[in-house]
């Protein structure tokens, strides 16, 4: 079977998701019932880390262990990636000592390019563009609280970041609606050129929330954006996700962050903390997602 890569949320189809999404619901119960499974004994994910992370590495560390397979960690600050080996030939080496790889880095293009010398499947763990797993994570999540995503409408407020991005895809993926609301000068980066009839744009952050099923946010200065921090908090000043948001939004509506979570900054304590808040349940889900996905791209559908 030709090798699969999850490098943006656009590389599988609806039909993968829709399978994804069922797999997902009963590796958790398997999970949540300490039923041993491990349809990937002997499998060995190595994963790459150019930024730091806490939810990334553990996900998918322990995720790889729970299906009777290991881990490897690199750095590239303790590898020859990070000494200047060109990408390919990396690409060509690791790939040929496991299973499966993980990359999070910062351009886009340097998971494009490990992919293409790749013999085997490439998950992007968030570049400076995309968060696919992220995504598919809390697209989980709202089913599993809420059922199907088709139809509802997303309310992302704050900074156009790579996490916004891939909501924007993953809208034209599974037939939903997102509402865009940034500060002047931190709209989607244009040049990643998303095209469709799934998304708007809203200067009044307010107006983007009205009648949402999921209001949702990041953190105002992400990864390798620290020199901007006091110009953001000035630009970003009113878009904190607050009751008032919410209570715009439809009273049944969720809300969602990928974590880590600055309270006062990008959302209210009192949101984050109440009782619409699904943060734990989403960050939780990242493990059970990543799991389906790569027993999919490894064995594909069981």
């Amino acid at each position: 079977m030709p090798i699969k890569h999850f490098l943006q949320f656009s590389d599988l189809s609806r039909s993968d998701f829709e399978y994804l999404i069922e797999r997902t619901r009963d590796i958790k119960a398997r999970f949540k019932r300490y039923e041993p499974y491990y349809p990937l004994q002997d499998r060995t994910l190595v994963m790459i880390f150019e930024k730091a992370s806490t939810r990334t590495r553990l996900s998918f560390e322990a995720g790889m262990h729970q299906l009777g397979g290991s881990a490897i960690y690199l750095n590239t600050k303790d590898s020859q990636l990070g000494r200047g080996e060109p990408v390919e030939d990396a690409a060509q080496v690791i790939s040929r000592m496991c299973d499966i790889v993980m990359i999070r880095t910062y351009e886009q293009e340097i998971v494009e390019r490990f992919a293409t010398n790749s013999r085997v499947p490439v998950i992007n763990g968030l570049t400076n563009e995309y968060h696919p797993c992220q995504i598919l994570a809390d697209i989980y999540t709202f089913i599993e609280h809420r059922g199907s995503i088709q139809g509802k409408t997303v309310a992302w407020v704050g900074d156009g970041n790579n996490v916004c991005a891939t909501w924007l895809q993953a809208a034209e993926m599974l037939d939903f609606q997102v509402n865009v609301s940034t500060p002047a000068g931190y709209e989607v980066d244009p040049k990643l050129n998303i095209k469709g009839t799934h998304h708007a744009y809203f200067a009044d952050p307010m107006e983007a929330c009205k009648n949402a099923d999921i209001v949702t946010t990041d953190v105002w200065t992400s990864m390798g954006f620290e020199m901007e921090n006091s110009e953001r908090m000035k630009a970003f000043a009113d878009f904190q996700v607050d009751t008032d948001m919410m209570n715009v939004a439809n009273k049944e509506a969720v809300f969602m962050h990928c974590l880590p979570a600055h309270r006062g900054e990008e959302v209210a304590a009192e949101v984050i903390d109440g009782p619409q808040s699904v943060v734990w349940d989403e960050a939780e889900n990242r493990l059970h997602t990543q799991k389906a996905l790569m027993e999919f791209l490894l064995l594909g559908r069981k």
